[in-house]
């Protein structure tokens, strides 16, 4: 809870007041100040999301309900935030890609792009180990 709080708190007033300083001291880059913290407040509510998805699911591990049909559903709330935000990740590394003349960004937006694919196909590889799990355990309880 604490975590997702300051991520809200991150989200409606540190970032915009950070682009628009940012703006106010580079106004050649004023341009970017609005998709820059669009972007970046978009990233922290797939952050959100993520934190809510597991906050979820680990109420159903306590509850012992985590090997249902349930729980797929918060998965893939997991799946769709990561896959949505390395969508713009990578919309964001062209977009620098092309227009940087320093390597140094695009490259850490490559790193960056790189283990958040890395993070999302692990959640597929937890998926379906869960809901293997799941299959079994309803089949189990079906011969009990």
């Amino acid at each position: 809870m604490l975590l997702f709080g300051v991520l809200v708190m991150f989200q409606t007033f540190s970032l915009p007041g950070q682009f628009a300083y940012m703006a106010e001291q580079s106004p050649e880059l004023a341009y970017l100040r609005w998709p820059m913290t669009a972007v970046s407040v978009f990233w922290v509510l797939c952050v959100q999301v993520v934190i809510v998805a597991t906050w979820k699911l680990l109420t159903m591990v306590k509850n012992d309900r985590i090997f249902s049909e349930a729980s797929l559903a918060w998965v893939d709330a997991i799946l769709w935030a990561i896959a949505a935000a390395w969508i713009v990740l990578v919309g964001v590394l062209l977009y620098v890609g092309f227009r940087s003349d320093d390597p140094g960004l695009p490259l850490l937006l490559f790193l960056m792009s790189i283990g958040v694919a890395v993070l999302g196909l692990l959640m597929v590889v937890m998926r379906a180990l869960l809901r293997q799990a799941t299959t079994l355990r309803t089949d189990m309880e079906a011969v009990i």
